[in-house]
């Protein structure tokens, strides 16, 4: 079955259109690491795409060694080449069966990956299978009753499409109490992705996300106008994106 990830043309575009500053990005492994149960940590990220969040996390927890797993290869083709870290090994494999042995690992990092999950229940119990008792699930995404993004200002038809794609925080916690995991707590964070609306809208040319296949050619092409109308009538300062952060130990 095709999936959008296995798209070389999206995985080329992937990092152009969904990067963030290097402040932004290093604030976010902080609050990651803050989660990490020792130090030196052995991560396992799920989902990492094209290693932005895995080669970060090797360079500014000092000792951590990570397993970058993702099912696409395109994806994967990507991190290898632009994302290589000598605490990194990029590997195909999926939320529901990660290529390592039982209590790998003490940190696992699911980052705007959860709503992709086909099985959400097999993929927490392999989560609990490969996470050391101690350890933590760090997912982060938005859920459902709390969609904020700017996009949804431009392409509404897209905030329709994620009410049916993604899960609420009710749902995810009860999968993961199912599984044996409590939680630790939900938070809320916020980082700059872009200087200003017109970097953002710029970023946002080549459709470098999954959701925007939801959308005609014709659909895309008048939300980029809203947005480049937005720009120019001053929208100026940094855009922020949200995310909510929900923490999980094993019971």
């Amino acid at each position: 079955m095709s999936r959008p990830y296995d798209d070389e043309r999206l995985a080329g575009a992937y990092d152009a259109g969904n990067g963030m500053p290097e402040r932004s990005l290093r604030a976010w492994v902080e609050l990651i690491a803050s989660y990490a149960p020792r130090p030196a940590p052995a991560v396992v990220e799920v989902g990492a795409g094209t290693g932005v969040f895995s080669a970060a996390t090797a360079r500014w927890i000092e000792g951590a060694t990570v397993l970058a797993v993702d099912p696409s290869e395109a994806m994967l083709a990507q991190a290898r080449q632009h994302r290589a870290h000598p605490a990194v090994r990029y590997v195909a494999g999926s939320a529901e069966a990660v290529p390592a042995p039982a209590g790998s690992f003490d940190l696992a990092l699911l980052s705007r990956v959860i709503h992709h999950l086909p099985d959400r229940p097999r993929a927490v119990g392999e989560l609990a299978r490969v996470v050391r008792t101690g350890g933590r699930v760090v997912v982060r995404t938005t859920f459902r009753e709390r969609l904020d993004s700017v996009v949804y200002d431009h392409w509404p038809l897209l905030r329709e499409a994620d009410e049916r794609r993604f899960p609420g925080e009710a749902e995810v916690v009860a999968d993961f109490a199912a599984g044996g995991f409590a939680l630790v707590e939900t938070v809320s964070f916020a980082q700059p992705v872009t200087a200003s609306l017109r970097e953002y809208h710029d970023r946002l040319v080549t459709r470098p996300q999954s959701k925007f296949g939801h959308l005609t050619a014709e659909e895309f092409r008048a939300g980029l106008a809203s947005l480049a109308d937005a720009a120019r009538a001053g929208g100026a300062g940094p855009v922020l994106e949200r995310y909510d952060v929900a923490v999980f130990s094993p019971a």
